[in-house]
C-alpha cells in the first residue's frame, strides 16, 4: 500500500518514475493504479486512505498545472517588458545623456566631456585617464574642483599632446581637501545617443561609440540644452 508520495514494490511489480528522480503526476497515477492491481484480495485497501491518496493526486495535478501557469504568466511580463524598453529606447536616439560610470569610447569624435560630483569643495583635483590595458596616457592637473557637479572636456590627446588611438578608455578622481586627503566622488560620462542596439544581454545605448545599458542613465537632456 502507498504511504503519502513513497514508491511501491509489490511481487514482481515496482512503481518508477517516468522522468527520474521528479514525481509527476502521471507517475503517481501509475502507482495508484499498481497498488490496486497488486492488493491482497483477503486484506483490501482501506477506503479513507485511497480517497486521502487521489487527494493528493489532485492537489499534485493543481500545483503542477499552477506552476505552468506562473511560468507562462513571467514568460509573457518579461516579453512585454523588453518591448517596451525597445520601443521606449528608439525615442531616446539623438538626446544628450548622463551615464553613470568612469569608462568612455574614443570613436574618432573631436573630444568627450567627463564629469564628477564632490560632496563637498575640494582644495585639488587630479585626474587620470587610462586606456583599456590600464596604462596611465593622461594626467590633469587642476581640474575643476567645486563642490557639486564637475565638468572637464579632454580632446585626446596624452601628455605629450599627440592623438590617442581609437578605443575604449576610463578616468580616475583624485579630489583632496587641505590636509591632503582624498575626498569622495562619484563619476559620470555625457554624450549624445547616436542609436540603439538590441543584444541578447538587453537594449544597448550607442553613445560616442560606446555602448551603456538603460540602467546606466542617470540623466536625460534635450540635444539643444
Amino acid at each position: 500500500m502507498i504511504d503519502g508520495l513513497s514508491s511501491i514494490s509489490s511481487g514482481n511489480t515496482t512503481g518508477t518514475l517516468t522522468g527520474g528522480t521528479v514525481m509527476g503526476k502521471e507517475d503517481f497515477l501509475k502507482m495508484l493504479l499498481a497498488q490496486l492491481q497488486n492488493q491482497d484480495p483477503l486484506s483490501p485497501m482501506d477506503g479513507t486512505q485511497f480517497a486521502s491518496q487521489l487527494a493528493q493526486y489532485s492537489s499534485l495535478e493543481q500545483l503542477i498545472n499552477l506552476n505552468s501557469s506562473m511560468d507562462t504568466s513571467i514568460n509573457a511580463n518579461y516579453y512585454l517588458s523588453q518591448s517596451i524598453n525597445n520601443t521606449l529606447a528608439a525615442t531616446l536616439i539623438g538626446k544628450e545623456v548622463k551615464l553613470n560610470g568612469s569608462s568612455f569610447q574614443n570613436d574618432g569624435q573631436a573630444n568627450t566631456t567627463l564629469g564628477y560630483n564632490l560632496s563637498t569643495a575640494a582644495s585639488s583635483i587630479t585626474i587620470k585617464i587610462y586606456n583599456e590595458s590600464g596604462a596611465l596616457v593622461k594626467t590633469i592637473e587642476n581640474a575643476p574642483k567645486n563642490s557639486g557637479d564637475n565638468k572637464l572636456i579632454w580632446d585626446f590627446t596624452d601628455n605629450d599632446g599627440n592623438s590617442i588611438p581609437k578605443g575604449k578608455y576610463s578616468f580616475q578622481v583624485e579630489p583632496k581637501d587641505a590636509d591632503g586627503n582624498l575626498l569622495s566622488y562619484s563619476a559620470y560620462v555625457l554624450g549624445k545617443i547616436d542609436g540603439v542596439k538590441f543584444t541578447e544581454n538587453g537594449t544597448m545605448l550607442v553613445v560616442n561609440g560606446g555602448q551603456y545599458n538603460l540602467s546606466d542613465i542617470m540623466e536625460i537632456y534635450n540635444s539643444n540644452n
